[in-house]
């Protein structure tokens, strides 16, 4: 009996080392969607309709488990990029075009990311035109001079930081019956307000880039497909603490903004509005909670921008190349940082019109990038034994078509 106990003792630990050695894409792809996008997003539909939209949740984790798990089964299948494998599958000219929008997309966001930065060290009492700068310098040198471990490391210490939206939503002391109900009992208003943040749900969760960049990231980090169900597991790890996350940044809103009849319209707002409601100790943890989103995903996104383009077009890449290796790849990365620091230091920024254009960006080319990753997982060439079953497939195309028809949803409103 002892012999068998140790004996399984030894697996679990074998089992544990195996899962810490496969941890980073899905936790970190999963965390950089709760950017200052997602946390304004978050924050709007708490402070605007209180605990009502937490049943919204539980799709949400559905759809993000299922897209970023067939994306890393691509990657750690076919040891490429999702942008390489639309190449061979697909023609170059729609390659280009996919990249297009998708640069152009990522810029804007980086953009609004690096606004971020500027609006969190601001409610901290730090000037933006010495906090930007040097942030940019910090997250080119983190990523571009450091290893491929430190990069790693600091990125889930940014995951880790996200537990202060969790602390700030428990000392707004919510009602938790009110939001139990919200998270089990679905209810819907049909008011253009709550559908365009219905769908916003949907556009800050899911996004192209975060497609590319869990498949470049499996590759980079040379996981192999002995390993997929430790990959598995670490998707749904990642997807489970996206959510809760947002699931507290809701609640503290709700149990504060919309409990007093407030109104926000950006996740500074909410900041501010939480200080003579539920303190300046949770005011400070949510402004520094946005401040950490936003260097997060300052870095993610030039990050997957550089992989993606890369890969699409057959330059070398990889955080742990040289310049001299992989011009391309660095100098896409330097260039993103550098024009998104520069124009979130012009005064006044109208920061909304340029988000505003990253989401509708993002929301056509949603359903396309969808399609790619449905047609190439059911590829048998590609895929093998690991192509997807009847019941991933139905799972799979039921989830692409809801994102389609709410990204086109998304696209239209935002025109209007």
């Amino acid at each position: 009996m002892r012999k068998r106990a140790r004996a399984i003792r030894r697996i679990g630990r074998t089992r544990l080392l195996l899962f810490l050695a496969v941890l980073g894409p899905g936790l970190i792809t999963a965390s950089s969607d709760n950017d200052a996008g997602g946390i304004a997003t978050y924050s709007v539909a708490g402070g605007r309709y209180g605990y009502s939209m937490l049943w919204a949740l539980a799709l949400l984790i559905i759809s993000l488990v299922v897209t970023q798990e067939m994306g890393a089964r691509m990657g750690l299948v076919s040891g490429q990029g999702l942008a390489a494998l639309i190449r061979e599958r697909f023609r170059v000219r729609v390659t280009l075009l996919a990249m297009t929008a998708m640069i152009v997309a990522n810029l804007c966001t980086t953009i609004s990311e690096f606004a971020g930065i500027a609006g969190g060290f601001e409610l901290l009492g730090i000037s933006k035109y010495l906090t930007v700068p040097l942030m940019a310098a910090f997250v080119w040198l983190l990523v571009l001079r450091g290893s491929y471990k430190t990069a790693e490391r600091m990125f889930l210490l940014f995951s880790a930081f996200f537990v202060t939206y969790v602390i700030s939503g428990i000392l707004a002391r919510p009602d938790w019956g009110e939001a139990l109900r919200g998270a089990l009992v679905p209810s819907f208003q049909m008011n253009s307000g709550y559908i365009l943040l219905f769908i916003a749900f949907v556009g800050t969760t899911i996004t192209p880039w975060g497609q590319f960049f869990i498949q470049a990231y499996v590759v980079d980090k040379g996981i192999s497909r002995d390993h997929y169900r430790y990959t598995h597991a670490e998707v749904i790890l990642g997807a489970l603490v996206t959510i809760t996350v947002a699931f507290f940044i809701i609640v503290a809103c709700a149990a504060t903004i919309y409990a007093a009849g407030l109104d926000v319209t950006s996740a500074e707002d909410a900041a501010r509005a939480l200080e003579p409601l539920a303190g300046r100790f949770a005011s400070s943890l949510f402004a520094f909670g946005l401040l950490n989103a936003s260097i997060f995903a300052a870095a993610i996104l030039p990050l997957a921008t550089a992989y993606a383009f890369c890969e699409a077009f057959g330059f070398e890449s990889g955080v742990n190349r040289s310049f001299r290796e992989a011009p391309f790849f660095h100098g896409l990365f330097t260039v993103f940082i550098v024009l998104g620091a520069l124009v979130a230091l012009i005064p006044r920024l109208p920061l909304f019109p340029i988000m505003i254009i990253a989401q509708s960006i993002n929301g056509m080319l949603l359903p396309l990038i969808l399609v790619f990753v449905m047609i190439i997982i059911n590829d048998r060439r590609i895929m093998g034994d690991f192509a997807n079953n009847s019941r991933q497939n139905v799972v799979g195309w039921l989830t692409t078509a809801a994102l389609i028809v709410l990204s086109l949803a998304l696209v239209i409103s935002s025109l209007l």
